[in-house]
């Protein structure tokens, strides 16, 4: 019988990842690729994740930008929430795979002050407005071209790869981070175990 999930997502190497930066989520193809094959355009994650103990977290994180629909965003007003970040692009094949589980994640934890944002990164901003249509995503995303949102994390645990998910504690530090795309029970779970922490 294998290790239970709740068990396996205590495993944490975030220093690693740390040393690693955003550089990756920025280039244009796999640290994996091999010599010949197409570049992809993105860094993909295989479903990886790392959750750090809560005496092991770094600094909190704050971003703010400007959402699709034109909104000012800032992490730093969410403090005592749990925030739910989800690095994603319209043209990210993962990223359209995860986007219902996402959006369905969000709809069953929102009333108990779980906040989500997305983070769309080197995206036409008509695309990523019909992204959200097509899959119904009723939570804000901060426009990121510039990836200037990313560069908050460095010295954390980062988004190294896109599509990336990570939570937030109640105090904006980074408590969780799934690299690729995440399904519903894991983002649930992750949520709930944060979420019984001590405030």
């Amino acid at each position: 019988m294998g290790v239970p999930l709740r068990l396996r997502r205590r495993t944490t190497c975030f220093a690693a990842a740390a040393v690693l930066g955003v550089a990756a989520v920025s280039g244009c193809g796999s640290s994996g690729q091999q010599a010949g094959a197409p570049d992809k355009g993105y860094v993909s994650g295989d479903g990886t994740v790392t959750v750090t103990a809560v005496g092991s977290r770094r600094s909190p994180v704050d971003f703010v930008g400007k959402t699709l629909e034109g909104a000012r965003f800032q992490a730093r007003a969410h403090r005592g929430s749990i925030l739910v970040v989800n690095v994603w692009g319209s043209w990210c094949p993962p990223c359209i795979a995860e986007a219902p589980a996402l959006e369905r994640v969000w709809d069953q934890t929102r009333s108990t002050g779980v906040q989500f944002v997305g983070v769309d990164t080197r995206d036409q901003t008509a695309a990523a407005r019909a992204h959200q249509r097509r899959f119904g995503v009723s939570y804000p995303s901060i426009d990121d071209d510039g990836g200037q949102v990313l560069l908050a994390f460095r010295g954390t645990l980062p988004p190294v790869a896109i599509p990336s998910t990570l939570v937030l504690d109640r105090s904006g530090r980074v408590a969780a981070r799934v690299l690729g795309p995440v399904d519903a029970a894991t983002l649930r779970g992750l949520i709930a175990d944060v979420a019984a922490e001590p405030s």
